[in-house]
């Protein structure tokens, strides 16, 4: 048996599945409920209410888990460890010093101390200048009498060539072994400010990251449940705990990512487009082989500009729990939908169950999409007004739809999240509009389903290497990255290689990105 749990901005949803089909895990029950202020409780209360039903104590294998923990901390800027930044690019870089985009309140958060040190490397890995180490041994002692707890170490080119980031490492380690380091390296792409970003938000998650995941396998030692635990990453894919203990920062957005896999584990849709309507947002995304399509841009987290992979994602804020205001006899104002939510107190705020105020939900219950709450309590609302703050919410999720797809070809859409109540079944650039069964808990499913996953990216002097050769290198990089995480080695298998040749640099310098994906080690 496998445990996935998903906690969303309104509900923390669960399934309990069954392993032991070869074609692939069976959901045997799910549950859903709401989402608590300290994430975890919920995360407890969703597989207490799980296991509940089941005849007696389920034989689990492993708990997977998708939170919205770490993405809370940076966000609200909440026990994140003092971080410091050494960045080993003297002479080059000075015009840009580290942190330099970062929002002020986030930047003071985690101390904002930086340190500017020789070393680096140009793109076809040929030294900038040797490795300082007076005076990174000086900065390492400075830092200490601050009182910092992590260090992020960034170099330029670094994916190209890593050893004066890992040389510094082992010396930060010799001499303040008590210091958690994070090399950009690791953590992030080509483009020296994104990495680095990626690299320093990493690091200032570390102690969220412990306490986080000491947090849930006492809760599940607590349920009588003795299974390893993993955490979903934000490309679809899973990481075990010790391994999301060094990289949170990877489990950043997985949500949305765990909805789309979950979705095409549902239909068996493996190309289109997913719509996650949850309670406070819907997601649109694409799916390219059964995973989300990702981002080549730069991504934003908390306002800082970072280069992690990500999804491919278009939010917008609407969702089962949106308020709507307007748009009546009674309110002659134009019609308005959110941004507000009534978010995980929608069944005690909504007028169809009770409350006072009126949502999208109240919507779909008067135009008999759902059956939800006390229909009664919404049977007097205008159906003008119904009429038109459905097709609204309908033009939104099309126009989001449109901006996704890369064709003007009609493709397939699936219908995901409890908020999916609030649309038709039919969508314009929808070849077909696919509701699966139990889509209302698609983004545990698609947690409790995943695979493990390592990618990397690297670039190579074609001059030096031939083509074969540096795909080969960045693939067994990549292959052994998804073992760490937790893949059982003879199942890694590359999915996605892709090339970009640089053109405004010499020596035909090429980008490689390798993607891997393996089952779990312990199936």
């Amino acid at each position: 048996m496998f445990i996935g749990v998903d906690v969303g901005g309104t509900n923390t949803d669960a399934v309990l599945m069954d392993g032991s089909n070869r074609d692939g895990p069976n959901l045997l029950t799910g549950a859903k409920v709401p989402t608590t202020g300290d994430v975890t409780s919920g995360i407890v209360n969703a597989v207490s209410e799980l296991l509940s039903g089941q005849p007696g104590p389920p034989s689990v294998r492993a708990v997977m888990v998708g939170t919205t923990h770490f993405t809370n901390a940076l966000l609200e800027r909440r026990s994140l460890a003092p971080t410091a930044v050494i960045r080993l690019a003297l002479p080059a870089t000075q015009l840009l010093p580290p942190l330099v985009d970062w929002p002020a309140p986030l930047r003071d958060a985690i101390g904002g101390l930086t340190y500017m040190i020789p070393g680096g490397h140009e793109f076809d890995g040929r030294e900038i200048a040797p490795l300082g180490r007076p005076e990174l041994q000086a900065a390492v002692q400075d830092l200490r009498r601050r009182g910092i707890a992590a260090v992020a170490v960034s170099g330029v080119f670094s994916p190209v060539n890593p050893s004066h980031e890992t040389e510094a490492a082992a010396l930060i380690q010799e001499a303040a072994p008590e210091l958690r380091v994070c090399l950009s390296h690791e953590n992030g792409r080509m483009g020296l400010l994104e990495r680095e970003n990626a690299a320093a938000l990493n690091a200032s998650l570390g102690n969220v990251a412990v306490q986080t995941v000491a947090g849930i396998k006492d809760a599940l030692a607590a349920l009588g449940i003795d299974a390893p635990l993993f955490m979903t990453q934000n490309d679809g894919t899973l990481m075990d705990a010790d391994y999301a203990v060094r990289f949170p920062a990877l489990a950043i957005s997985s949500g949305p990512t765990n909805s789309m896999r979950g979705a095409a584990y549902l239909s068996g849709v493996r190309n289109g487009i997913v719509v996650d309507v949850g309670g406070t947002s819907t997601d649109v995304g694409a799916l390219t082989n059964g995973f989300p399509r990702e981002s080549d841009v730069a991504i934003q987290l908390a306002g800082v500009r970072t280069n992690f992979r990500m999804p491919d994602m278009l939010s917008i804020s609407l969702g089962g729990g949106s308020v709507v205001s307007g748009g009546s006899v009674m309110e002659p104002e134009p019609l308005r939908i959110g941004p507000e939510s009534v978010g995980y107190r929608l069944t005690e705020q909504a007028l169809v169950f009770g409350g006072d105020t009126l949502t999208t939900t109240d919507l779909a219950a008067a135009a008999g999409r759902a059956r939800v709450g006390s229909p009664h309590r919404v049977a007097a609302l205008e159906p003008q007004l119904v009429n038109r703050g459905l097709a609204e919410i309908q033009r939104r999720v099309e126009t989001a739809i449109d901006q996704v797809k890369l064709s003007r070809y009609d493709v397939p859409v699936i219908l995901v999240g409890g908020g999916s109540i609030l649309l038709g079944d039919a969508l314009s650039g929808a070849s077909a509009v696919l509701r699966p069964e139990h889509a209302g808990v698609a983004n545990a499913i698609g947690a409790a389903s995943a695979q493990v996953g390592g990618q990397v990216e690297r670039v190579y002097s074609l001059e030096s290497i031939g083509r074969e050769q540096a795909v080969a290198d960045c693939s067994a990089a990549a292959v052994a990255r998804a073992v760490a995480a937790g893949a059982a080695a003879e199942s890694v298998a590359v999915v996605e290689v892709d090339e970009t040749p640089l053109t405004y640099v010499p020596s035909s310098a090429t980008r490689v990105r390798v993607k891997a994906v393996g089952n779990l080690a312990l199936i």
